[in-house]
């Protein structure tokens, strides 16, 4: 089968193009430019809990080089710094703030070294045909070819070809925010602390990277007069001296820039064959929310489905979820933006609408900055799948608690490190089997059934074991998407129950594909794939 084509090679088409490569999925990146990343120290992108996770599980090896996470949030009113508040993280759920060029170069790093990634440079895409078997697109520049994809995902930012070409629109508000930006290597009071400060009408944020580095923002008039280097220069220094008794502190100015954000959505997100991520297909950034931080969860939906479609065929309904999924979800933040700005830039009209309005505008704002609440937090997918006969703490359609699992090869790791091979996972827990040899719990109690059951599914999965997971009784089995998110729980071990949450998992069958299952019978007949146990 072809492989697909991934048109862009910023962090959510190399996100993408490894997430394939990790379940066994060919890709070709075509890159517009040389294939290297202008070091920008003022362009920086914060991640959090799931997007660093799913990073660092494709090898890129920059976050723990130059990146920096959060030591603490602090929020700080007016100029007095008896208003402070401080919010404190542990180590996996602070959010991690590094340079994007660095998460670039480290994400074109670890797909440079992959044998199913083929990485192109000065290629510029300029057509694409599609037909019933897969695409063809055309690139031009230091080669000009044709290319021959299954599939074609276009990653290649605002103004993305791919999208024009497919004739999609993409309306939205310009200039929602503007920001002053700073990078800067200096020392502030509060080491390693990202900082929020807030006197109307000015807002200030102060985000920390390693080396004494820090990214200062300043919020200005959305579509006021132009920002010359003498006003940005006098900018900076009050800033630092009010934040450091009075006097400003020595400082290196190592880069400074404007941001204006945009609020955009893509009509559509797919079309027979191709499919758009990332900023092709929405521009968001207000109130603290991260952009690429949508575009990486963006690559990880869409990159199981297409795995599944590349190694056994999908149903056309499972490839329309991407969209219904990731579009609701990001729409559901642009509208929260939307619905806050007024009551944060002084309209206050929507206040009795939003919810949480009774915070304060400093709270609001951190939820958009912290990944938290309807600004930032991740999001809940609505699942198909019904069954839910056991509550845990995690609602259905949300991300798994990252709890240590034992894996087929006796090993313990956390259950997010699993996740990203393009299939779903089944959790049994089983309190005590922390402490147990490998060779006892496999024979033992439930296992045998489960083990059984696992390998009569539809789809290959993976069958794990937990000691304990929040919420959960003894004897709960899981299925948790290859994206990490859950899907049903069950009371202990229920093949058929098992069998139809997991095909709905898939929603059905590709087209024309056999019924898997005995006419005669509510369980399932003969295994179609093993599960991975050894």
């Amino acid at each position: 089968m072809d492989p697909v084509i991934v048109v862009g090679a910023g962090p959510v088409g190399l996100s993408l193009a490894l997430a394939l490569a990790g379940s066994g999925v060919p890709s070709v990146v075509l890159d517009e430019g040389p294939g290297k990343d202008l070091p920008r120290p003022a362009r920086t992108v914060v991640l959090h809990e799931d997007t660093s996770a799913m990073v660092h599980r494709l090898g890129c090896t920059t976050l723990r080089d130059e990146g920096a996470l959060f030591a603490a949030w602090r929020t700080m009113r007016r100029r007095s710094r008896a208003d402070d508040r401080r919010i404190t993280f542990e180590d996996r759920q602070a959010p991690l703030h590094l340079p994007q060029h660095a998460l670039a170069r480290g994400l074109r790093d670890a797909a440079g070294t992959h044998p199913l990634i083929q990485l192109v440079t000065d290629s510029k895409l300029d057509s694409l045909e599609q037909d019933d078997r897969g695409i063809t697109a055309h690139t031009r520049g230091a080669e000009t070819t044709w290319w021959r994809g299954s599939y074609l995902v276009g990653c290649d930012g605002a103004r993305s070809t791919v999208r024009k070409l497919l004739g999609i629109r993409f309306p939205g508000r310009t200039a929602v925010e503007r920001h002053a930006v700073a990078a800067l290597r200096t020392e502030l009071p509060w080491p390693g602390e990202a900082l929020l400060h807030r006197d109307p009408p000015r807002e200030t944020t102060a985000r920390p990277l390693p080396d004494g580095v820090w990214r200062l923002d300043w919020l200005l008039p959305a579509r006021g007069e132009l920002v010359t280097p003498d006003a940005l220069v006098i900018l900076i220094r009050d800033t630092l001296a009010a934040w450091c008794g009075g006097a400003t502190p020595p400082y290196e100015l190592l880069d400074t820039g404007v941001h204006t954000l945009h609020h955009r959505l893509a009509r559509r997100w797919r079309d027979r064959r191709a499919f758009l991520a990332g900023d092709a297909a929405h521009l968001l950034g207000a109130l603290g929310t991260q952009g690429v931080d949508e575009g990486l969860r963006d690559a990880e939906n869409l990159a199981w489905k297409l795995s599944l479609a590349w190694h056994q065929g999908a149903s056309e309904a499972l490839l329309d979820s991407y969209e219904g999924e990731r579009r609701t979800a990001v729409a559901a933040r642009l509208r929260a933006a939307d619905q806050t700005m007024p009551v944060l830039r002084g309209g206050g009209g929507l206040r009795t609408y939003l919810p949480g309005a009774t915070r304060s505008g400093e709270m609001l704002l951190t939820d958009g900055h912290l990944g938290r609440g309807p600004l930032g937090a991740a999001p809940t997918y609505a699942p198909p799948v019904a069954v839910r006969e056991v509550p845990t703490d995690t609602e259905p359609g949300g991300q798994v608690a990252n709890v240590p699992v034992t894996a087929p090869d006796g090993s313990t790791v956390p259950l997010r490190d699993l996740l990203g091979r393009g299939r779903p996972l089944v959790v049994l827990v089983a309190p005590g089997t922390g402490v147990w040899d490998r060779r006892h719990w496999l024979g033992a109690g439930l296992m045998p059934r489960l083990a059984a059951a696992v390998s009569a599914l539809p789809v290959r999965t993976e069958l794990l074991v937990a000691d304990g997971y929040p919420g959960a009784p003894a004897h709960t089995v899981l299925l948790v998407r290859p994206d990490g998110h859950l899907a049903a729980t069950f009371a202990g071990v229920r093949p058929a129950e098992l069998y139809e949450a997991a095909d709905t998992l898939r929603c059905g069958a590709p087209e024309g594909a056999r019924a898997a299952l005995d006419p005669s019978s509510t369980t399932p007949t003969a295994p179609t794939h093993p599960a991975v146990i050894d």
